[in-house]
Order: C-alpha cells, then structure tokens, then sequence
C-alpha cells in the first residue's frame, strides 16, 4: 500500500505528470481513484502535497500537483550495517527508511559472505526501489544516502573518524554480550546524532568490537534474545526514537 505516490522532478509539466507505471496501476486499482479525486503526492527530496486526477484509463493516469508541504525533519539517526543476505538487504533498507535514517552505511564484516558484494541488490537502481518503497509507507520523501564499504579497516579507522568528528555523534554498536542496555548506554540520546551499528547474522567479532570502541563507540544489548538483523533494525531503531521522546 502507498500512502504517498512519489514522483521525480523530471516528470513534472507545467505543474502535471502522466503516470502509467505501477502508480497508475495503484491509482486504479488499489485506490480505486476516478477523475475528480485527490491523491497524496510527494516530490522525490522536495514538498509534498496533493494531486487531482484529470485523466484516467487503463494505461495512464494525468494529475494536477499542489506542492505545499515540507517533508518531515531530517532523521537523527544514521545506521552501519555490516551487508546482510541479498534478500534480507530489501526488506532492511524499506525498513529502515520506513523509520527514518539519514545516511545508511553497508560494510564489510568477518562473519559476511564476500559473494554479498557482487549481488544485484546492490545496485543503485535496485537500491533506489527499496528506499522509496519505505518512503511511500512513511510519507516522506528524503531519500537516505546509502554508501558500500567493502573492507572493515579502512571504513573504521580512516572514514568512520571524519564522521564522528563533524556531528555531534553518538556512537552504539549492539553487541549481544555488553552488560549495559540501551536506555543505560545512551543517557544524553535526545542531543545526538545517532550513529547505530548493527552487526551480520552471527555478530560481531572481537576485533571489530575493539575497532568500534577505538572510534568511541558504547556497546549495548537488548538482552538474552538474539535476534534476525532484518528484526533487530527496525526493534533497534524504534527503542531509539523511544528514548528520544522520553528524554526530551
């Protein structure tokens, strides 16, 4: 389900767009819209507003767009993720966007299979099609940048310290046998920018926990449940904004 139709600065004319992709298909079948009826409509990065339907058949739907909303705030939160299966990558991205992450940082870990790197999943295109699934659930439309990281070391020891130096950051890394929770960890969380790291299937190693910590990251846990990655996301994420709301 669609809760915000998204389009793309190039397909607008003079204030229209002609959809007769799957939105068109939605628009029909799914919305069950007819000419006359106003649909949310968010402009990929930009406003979001409504659209009214002035044509409609079975090829191709034309609307009349209004944009006059701002999107939400910029999300807080930024995710290193060390490159989960193919498969579980999609539903983690629209996950994740579903929640709201600025910038999502894809990295190389001991317990990740190296064949994950060549996968199709990690294309720009199909990348794109999940981040903007999770938008449309959102109703957002800032697309979170995804950046690929295929060697642990040099993302730790040479990029991860230049983000940690020009934000106000907070840096948690969950690791199943800390002793300390997250709300015990992250006592000034509603200050920060969060950069949350969430390891593979079988976790973190001892070296990577060290490197993290060396960057100034604090472990936390979320107890005696392991759970899946695409599980331990958005759990993760949704204890955060928790925490926020009520440190704020």
């Amino acid at each position: 389900m669609m809760n915000l139709i998204i389009i793309e600065n190039h397909e607008l004319n003079d204030g229209n767009v002609t959809l007769s992709d799957h939105r068109c298909t939605h628009i029909r079948k799914v919305l069950r819209s007819k000419p006359g009826d106003t649909i949310k409509i968010g402009l990929l990065n930009g406003s979001i507003g409504h659209g009214t339907i002035i044509k409609l058949s079975k090829s191709e739907v034309l609307l009349e767009i209004i944009l006059t909303e701002k999107p939400p705030a910029t999300p807080q939160t930024d995710l290193i993720l060390a490159l989960p299966r193919p498969i579980m990558l999609k539903r983690i991205l629209s996950q994740a966007t579903q929640m709201g992450v600025r910038n999502i940082y894809l990295i190389n870990a001991n317990r990740v299979e190296k064949s994950f790197f060549n996968a199709s999943a990690l294309q720009e295109e199909s990348i794109n099609t999940f981040l903007k699934r999770g938008l449309e659930q959102a109703i957002d439309t800032r697309v979170p940048t995804v950046s690929i990281h295929s060697r642990f070391r040099p993302f730790v020891e040479d990029y991860l310290p230049e983000i940690m130096t020009s934000e106000n950051t907070l840096g948690l890394i969950g690791h199943p046998s800390s002793e300390n929770s997250l709300s015990e960890t992250a006592t000034n969380l509603f200050e920060k920018q969060i950069l949350l790291a969430i390891g593979p299937e079988g976790g973190w190693v001892d070296f990577e926990i060290t490197k993290f910590h060396e960057q100034g990251f604090f472990s936390f846990s979320m107890g005696q449940r392991i759970l899946r990655v695409d599980s331990a996301v958005p759990a993760l994420m949704a204890q955060v904004q928790l925490l926020r709301e009520l440190k704020e």
